[in-house]
């Protein structure tokens, strides 16, 4: 996974392949930015670059280091992950734990990192961990790996992914060199749907503006389920003030688990920035086979009342990313601020 491999993210990857030419690598970095849109590729591209037995300071992709670390067994490169995520990815079975797996990732599992960061490289000139999902560290485990941001081991560098750095310890982000990653351009995400799901250019468009410029997540998402967009919109948009029962059912059938709750404020954040768009006179919006639900929402509330709604919808997000109570509570909340 070379670095001219890494679509839509020209300032990150520069800053890192400048950093390896000028040997100024940081032994800490946070990769910043929405959930798939590369980091992870990159920090497999820079884990190669750093322990490549053929191209150092590059990565090659083909030598037997790199082959290692893009499958995630190599010595010198730790992962750390939430527990259910990696059952999610395959990496683990339930059956390798003695309970629940566990959606935060434990101050064991840290420790456990540190005790393996002790040790010289075994092939490399250095180590490379990364700890992927960093904001679902559980407070402990910050703190046990604030320790090992204040005092590295010697040759090694950290990574931290995480689509909600701003929940991390203001002392932790203060200690890694900040790496922020763009939504990918809408274009870019189109065109790969068109080649790899086959879609026509209208829903490639439609679906890459949907995923919020997240090429996994647009890959991922049910083109049959478009029709749940319009029903969400709808739904939204006939809420009353005085109908309490029906913000509460709202959030009931929206928020029943994390990713139908995620996929509900991407589309509702979106349709804000769509009726945003109509009162500015714009002829465009994403959901264009709403345009006239787009107006009459548009005549029907202020700039003032947009920008509020937006921050809510912000905030929800980034509670649900952060995994912040249950995504139906996240909803239940932010309907109930928008109300009110």
């Amino acid at each position: 996974m070379p670095f001219s491999t890494i679509d839509g993210q020209p300032r990150a990857v520069e800053s890192l392949k400048a950093a390896l030419r000028s040997d100024g690598v940081h032994h800490a970095y946070l990769f910043g930015g929405p959930e798939g849109v590369g980091k992870e590729l990159t920090a497999i591209a820079l884990a190669q670059a750093l322990t490549c037995t053929e191209r150092a300071g590059e990565g090659c992709a083909e030598c037997s280091s790199c082959v290692r670390v893009a499958r995630r067994n190599h010595p010198d490169v730790s992962w750390v992950m939430p527990e259910d995520e990696q059952v999610a990815r395959g990496l683990a079975g339930r059956s390798d734990f003695d309970r629940t797996p566990s959606r935060e990732i434990r101050v064991e599992q840290i420790r456990r990192l540190q005790e393996r960061l002790a040790f010289r490289p075994l092939e490399s000139k250095r180590k490379v961990a990364i700890v992927a999902t960093a904001h679902a560290m559980n407070d402990s485990a910050q703190n046990a790996f604030l320790k090992t941001l204040e005092e590295p081991p010697p040759d090694t560098v950290l990574v931290l992914i995480s689509s909600a750095p701003e929940t991390l310890l203001p002392t932790i982000r203060s200690r890694c060199a900040r790496v922020q990653f763009a939504p990918l351009p809408a274009s870019l995400v189109a065109e790969r749907l068109r080649r790899e799901r086959e879609l026509d250019g209208p829903t490639a468009e439609l679906v890459a503006v949907l995923a919020g410029g997240s090429l996994s997540r647009a890959l991922a998402l049910d083109v049959k389920g478009l029709e749940r967009r319009r029903e969400i919109l709808e739904r939204f948009e006939s809420l009353s003030k005085e109908d309490a029962r029906g913000w509460l059912r709202f959030a009931e059938d929206f928020g029943a688990a994390r990713d139908t709750a995620e996929h509900c404020l991407r589309i509702l954040s979106l349709w804000n920035r769509d009726v945003a768009a109509v009162r500015a006179g714009a002829a465009e919006i994403a959901n264009r086979d709403l345009a006239d639900l787009a107006r009459k929402a548009a005549s029907g509330i202020s700039d003032e009342a947009l920008h509020r709604r937006h921050a809510l919808i912000e905030q929800a997000t980034t509670a649900i990313a952060a995994r912040y109570g249950s995504p139906r509570l996240q909803l239940e909340r932010l309907l109930i601020e928008l109300m009110a």
